[in-house]
């Protein structure tokens, strides 16, 4: 009852504030996406996302060094596929020379003890640009699945830690862990896209790869971004078959998936703050219209507020500088 109890107590100095902060940022937090092209000396930088890049294996073995340095510890794989190799059943994606292979083995020679997490979908390799096989205009669910489980394999057998199906195909997080556990790869982690909605938000990330879709919307196999519910059964079915860390994507639009995943499972949640999220803020700050370090900082802690426990930002680099 005021005034015996007055709130403002507890914030009246930075060092008390300080003192009693719920959560905190770390390293540790962060997983850094990173976009790879066939090349050499390559940099290229992606207009919708500035200040990233795309970037060829040699460049890429520097920078996870430069990561490894920051104690940036997790890295997530993404690959331009040259079009020419892309088709209708994603024979590229199975390739042990391919490019997402070499660049799991580049990144382990240069840095061993990095975490490298890997994109496990089709629309990279899609003709289609679906994440899936597609047959009369419908993107088929039992044969991408099939595709999807030997993929995850291929990234395993080249030094993968953790594969990351973000296809949203029923059943694949199951006939993923049984292809890992029948080739003995009994401690490579699933980290699955569990609620992964269609979004708008990812507008430049798809100009950053290429791969937006040729026909159509994924509405049939992402989420509708209207249903909270759906979120909890699609994350239970998951872990059930076997994932050990569950993702939410988009993040900021979603954070009360996020909490809503907190409050009913045990298993780690990891938030994706996607490129649009992050071209918002880039473009905003660029106006003058916020303060881009301190908005970025608030957006990252909010992921950690609603309970994440990692978070995939292409802020990663620019927020350890300032925690």
């Amino acid at each position: 009852m005021f005034p015996l109890n007055r709130n403002r107590r507890l914030r009246n100095s930075s060092s008390m504030r300080s003192l009693l902060q719920e959560y905190r940022l770390t390293p540790d937090d962060f997983i850094t996406p990173l976009f790879i092209i066939e090349g050499k000396q390559l940099k290229e930088p992606i207009p919708s996302m500035p200040g990233y890049f795309r970037m060829s294996l040699d460049l890429i073995a520097e920078k996870v060094i430069t990561l490894w340095k920051q104690d940036l510890k997790a890295v997530l794989l993404f690959v331009k596929v040259p079009e020419g190799l892309k088709d209708n059943e994603g024979k590229e994606a199975l390739n042990p020379d391919g490019l997402m292979q070499r660049a799991i083995k580049t990144i382990k020679d240069a840095v061993p003890e990095m975490i490298v997490m890997t994109d496990v979908a089709l629309d990279p390799y899609s003709s289609f640009g679906h994440d899936g096989i597609v047959e009369k205009g419908n993107v088929l669910n039992d044969p991408t699945v099939a595709v999807l489980s030997k993929m995850a394999l291929s990234h395993a057998q080249a030094g993968a830690d953790v594969v990351a199906p973000s296809d949203m195909m029923d059943g694949r997080v199951l006939a993923i862990r049984k292809e890992l556990e029948a080739a003995q790869f009994h401690n490579t982690v699933i980290m699955s896209y569990s609620a992964k909605y269609a979004s708008s938000f990812y507008g430049p990330f798809r100009d950053a790869l290429d791969s937006a879709p040729g026909f159509g919307d994924k509405k049939t196999y992402q989420m509708d971004f209207a249903n909270r519910e759906e979120a909890l059964v699609e994350t239970q079915r998951d872990i059930e078959e076997g994932a050990d860390i569950v993702m939410v994507k988009p993040g900021l639009a979603y954070l009360d998936i996020i909490r809503d995943l907190k409050n009913s499972i045990q298993t780690p949640i990891a938030a994706y703050q996607v490129s649009g999220e992050y071209a918002m803020l880039k473009a905003a700050a660029e106006k003058g219209w916020i303060d881009h370090d301190q908005v970025m900082l608030e957006q990252l802690l909010s992921f950690k507020r609603a309970g994440a426990q990692l978070i995939a930002t292409y802020f990663a680099e620019e927020a350890v500088k300032h925690i």
